[in-house]
């Protein structure tokens, strides 16, 4: 048995800890962001900013942060040539309703593997969430599977928990950062700055010519995540201030028929990027 003194001693130490640790969980919560979780390679936590009200809906919003080591790489919902598309599960979150994850804009990715499409640097996935009852926080839990990549790719998992209060936070401006690198819905046409000029669809062959104030990049996915489309190559032939691009209608699953599919091509161009969809009529 302890001495009275050792007795006390323990006790003002137990109660200092758990302030301490009060105080560690008050101070992460009011930063809005969860701990991460991963290793040197990779690492995920989430992040949330401030609500915001969607015509009648308030959105709660939050991100999936992934923070990767310096030449590595992971991937973006359509890979390429070869990589794993990240998958997010969101089971056992509470009082949660939806959850929509929003894509930055990609880069294209070139090595001895070939050409995949995905982020060198630290990225984050916005999240739009709706609760169940608007009146109280949602409990965020997270479940990533993704792929990190160097040399060669490992799979892994990432696990992390958030409660989303609407508040706004440290993370904010970090999140509204990538919220406004997620492409925005246009149409093809001759709008000013970054546009889609034209589309023309000859057999197999479909030839884009993009319009933008500097360098360009495009990608394309077809309607389902079982279309493995080619990365589309840039070419000649671009008429003056635009540039040209084209890609084959091969990888696509067995018995489709790309008569009728809505493609999606993606522009990019410095921070700036579109999203157009893409009927291909039987006779483009």
């Amino acid at each position: 048995m302890l001495p009275k003194m050792h007795v006390r001693t323990v006790a003002i130490l137990t109660a200092n800890l758990v302030a301490m640790m009060t105080l560690s969980l008050a101070a992460r919560a009011d930063d809005g962001a969860s701990s991460w979780d991963g290793d040197q390679r990779g690492a995920v936590r989430l992040i949330a900013g401030e609500r915001r009200n969607d015509g009648r809906a308030a959105i709660q919003r939050a991100g999936v942060e992934v923070r990767l080591a310096p030449g590595w790489k992971t991937y973006w919902r359509y890979p390429g040539d070869s990589g794993v598309p990240p998958r997010f599960d969101f089971a056992g979150s509470e009082n949660l309703k939806t959850v929509t994850v929003r894509y930055p804009a990609p880069q294209r990715l070139i090595d001895e593997g070939g050409t995949s499409i995905g982020y060198k640097r630290n990225v984050v996935f916005p999240l739009d969430v709706t609760a169940q009852d608007p009146a109280k926080p949602v409990v965020l839990k997270l479940s990533l599977d993704y792929a990190v990549c160097e040399k060669l790719c490992i799979p892994a998992e990432g696990k992390a928990e958030l409660t989303l209060t609407g508040k706004k936070g440290a993370q904010d401006a970090w999140l509204s950062e990538h919220e406004a690198l997620v492409p925005t819905l246009a149409k093809a046409g001759g709008q000013e700055g970054l546009s889609i000029r034209a589309i023309k669809r000859e057999g197999k062959r479909v030839t884009v010519d993009v319009a933008a104030p500097e360098a360009a990049d495009l990608f394309a996915e077809g309607p389902t995540p079982d279309w493995a489309l080619p990365v589309p190559m840039a070419v000649s032939g671009a008429p003056a201030g635009q540039q040209r691009f084209t890609f084959d209608l091969d990888g696509l699953p067995p018995d489709a028929r790309p008569d009728g599919a809505t493609l999606r091509l993606t522009a990019v161009s410095g921070t700036r990027s579109i999203e157009v969809p893409y009927r291909l009529d039987s006779g483009n």
